[in-house]
């Protein structure tokens, strides 16, 4: 949503006031992620989906994360993957909530996965916070006041040669019919450029385009609670993020394109090529 400038204005004034219980909110459940990962090894956990998984920690912490939120904006919904990924998401004031995002990493202790929490205030993106829990970053933004990690400004990398670009992608895990043309995809990719990193979680995958670690980013298929909150820190950080394609993002269910400007022009083309 591109709102006019009084709107955005007005908007941003509002999620100031929300923006710190969205902190309190991810810390409380990265401190909890913390305590729980002492006893990995006695957690039970199922599968939702083909090679998805959810443990109590991904639960607890969406409580967590509900209760600290609602108690600062007792009127709003919430979109979590965990306890309301059906939600309507008709309200004025919406919190898009992944309590762990990078489940199997944590199962696994591999030490990528984080807990992403955006605000949408009248259809558009107003706030976002993404708690990097192994590492203790938290990537940040308001609209229209840049991104942050650990309170410091960032912004996308300077590198435009695709030779010298890093890429992070997602593997299409929850949708193998995808693989295919997938394949083609990071073939393309992996010869243009400088590397390919999948490391399993989204939503920190986007905050590297936003610090400039990564160049570009692609997935084909990403629910919204893993890429909205990281959506906003990386427009404020001076990138761009779309569908695949060039298409808006909505809150549903969408592919996802992000990297500077000239990178995701750059990596819109080749994707669309690859699967001729």
């Amino acid at each position: 949503m591109n709102a006019p400038k009084q709107v955005q204005a007005d908007i941003a004034t509002r999620a100031r006031e929300l923006v710190g219980a969205m902190h309190r909110a991810a810390d409380a459940a990265a401190q909890f992620i913390t305590e729980r990962s002492a006893h990995r090894d006695t957690l039970e956990w199922r599968s939702k989906a083909h090679q998805d998984y959810v443990s109590d920690v991904d639960t607890g912490a969406e409580r967590i994360v509900r209760e600290t939120l609602l108690g600062a904006a007792p009127n709003a919904q919430i979109l979590g993957e965990e306890l309301s990924p059906d939600a309507k998401v008709d309200a004025d004031v919406v919190f898009v909530v992944d309590p762990l995002d990078g489940t199997t990493n944590f199962l696994h202790g591999y030490p990528q996965y984080a807990v992403s929490i955006a605000l949408v205030i009248g259809g558009a993106m107003a706030a976002g916070v993404v708690r990097n829990v192994a590492s203790r970053e938290t990537f940040a933004a308001v609209l229209g006041e840049g991104a942050t990690r650990n309170d410091a400004p960032i912004r996308v990398s300077h590198i435009d040669d695709p030779s010298l670009a890093l890429v992070g992608t997602g593997i299409p895990f929850r949708t193998p019919e995808q693989l295919r043309p997938y394949l083609k995809q990071l073939e393309a990719v992996a010869r243009a450029t400088a590397g390919v990193r999948r490391a399993g979680s989204a939503a920190l995958d986007l905050c590297d385009v936003a610090c400039g670690r990564f160049e570009a980013f692609w997935e084909l298929t990403l629910s919204p609670w893993d890429f909205a909150a990281a959506a906003l820190i990386i427009r404020e950080a001076g990138g761009k993020i779309t569908a695949v394609g060039g298409g808006p993002l909505p809150l549903a269910r969408s592919s996802v394109l992000a990297g500077t400007p000239a990178m995701h022009a750059w990596l819109d083309s080749l994707l669309a090529h690859a699967d001729v």
